[in-house]
């Protein structure tokens, strides 16, 4: 017997069309048992698409998608992830009047080995609000309640979309610790967010693509240290003159978004006296310096020609 595929999600060449509308264009894409990876794209960028193909709601126009080493698509396949796997959709499918732990309990009766709904609805801080119909809960109790029915089956794979959408920072961090559980399960998690900061704290590997296309991906230290010895960025006060502080370093300086900056220069000792001298004689102080790495937002709008993701 030949040994499992050790790739949780394997896909290649993918295309998914629309009529003449190529959404999809020739992606590839993989994700380990036991990995968190990030998908980003504007919207538009084949995102959906490409997530709804992965869980069996979307047929590929060409290329192959294998989830757990079987075709997501097929009557076979569905049979065999139906049980494996979790997705978590923005919009929650709940009926009105359910409440979580109704909700819960009718779900966990669908799989073999669920997680205890009680349990769940606790480790999700959903205690106060369990007996409380759908309709009534807050949007961010709602995102933390369609998590838990996407965890409630111990999935082996589970799709998030959009999973701290909304959410207050106590929720947050109940969400960041079950994915990290997740993790430590051996699962493997693939989510979708706009949030490129939670992407950033969450994910073990980040997918960026645009236009159907992967134009990037890598570990975030990898994707955000690509400059890191030919810029300088630091924080100041909003609208410095840029100008000015580039003709007296004598290399050209933009301010990135309010208050934070870059300098294309290496942070040299040089460089750090001429920018701490020119900002102590309009009495500035200095914020946050370092050499040259990015937010991952940097990166992201770069690679996307500039538009949000």
């Amino acid at each position: 017997m030949s040994p499992p595929d050790p790739s949780a999600i394997a896909v290649e060449g993918l295309e998914v069309c629309y009529g003449d509308v190529v959404a999809v264009d020739g992606l590839d894409l993989s994700a380990e048992r036991g990995e968190v990876v990030a998908l980003l794209g504007r919207n538009g960028a084949g995102k959906t698409s490409t997530v709804e193909t992965m869980e069996g709601y979307r047929r590929a126009s060409a290329g192959t998608v294998r989830v757990l080493g079987v075709d997501p698509a097929t009557a076979d396949g569905h049979r065999h992830l139906s049980s494996r796997i979790g997705v978590m959709l923005q919009k929650g499918g709940v009926y009105p009047s359910m409440s979580p732990r109704d909700v819960l309990r009718l779900f966990s009766s669908y799989y073999d080995r669920p997680v205890d709904p009680e349990e769940l609805i606790g480790r999700l801080g959903l205690d106060e609000v369990a007996g409380t119909p759908w309709r009534r809960l807050s949007g961010g109790e709602q995102q933390r309640l369609s998590l838990g029915l996407a965890l409630v089956g111990s999935p082996e794979v589970a799709f998030l979309d959009e999973p701290t959408a909304g959410v207050d920072p106590q929720g947050r961090v109940a969400i960041r610790d079950e994915i990290s559980a997740l993790r430590a399960e051996g699962a493997c998690v693939l989510l979708t967010t706009h949030e490129l900061d939670e992407a950033e704290r969450i994910a073990d590997r980040v997918v960026i693509i645009d236009r159907g296309r992967v134009v990037a991906q890598g570990t975030v230290a990898e994707l955000t240290s690509a400059d890191s010895t030919t810029r300088t960025r630091f924080g100041a006060v909003p609208g410095l003159d840029v100008a000015g502080l580039a003709e007296a370093l004598g290399v050209p300086v933009t301010e990135d978004s309010p208050g934070e900056y870059s300098l294309d220069a290496a942070c040299s000792p040089q460089v750090v006296a001429g920018l701490t001298r020119w900002l102590a004689e309009r009495n500035v102080t200095l914020k946050d310096l370092h050499g040259g790495r990015q937010r991952l937002e940097d990166v992201f709008l770069r690679l996307t020609d500039g538009r949000g993701a």
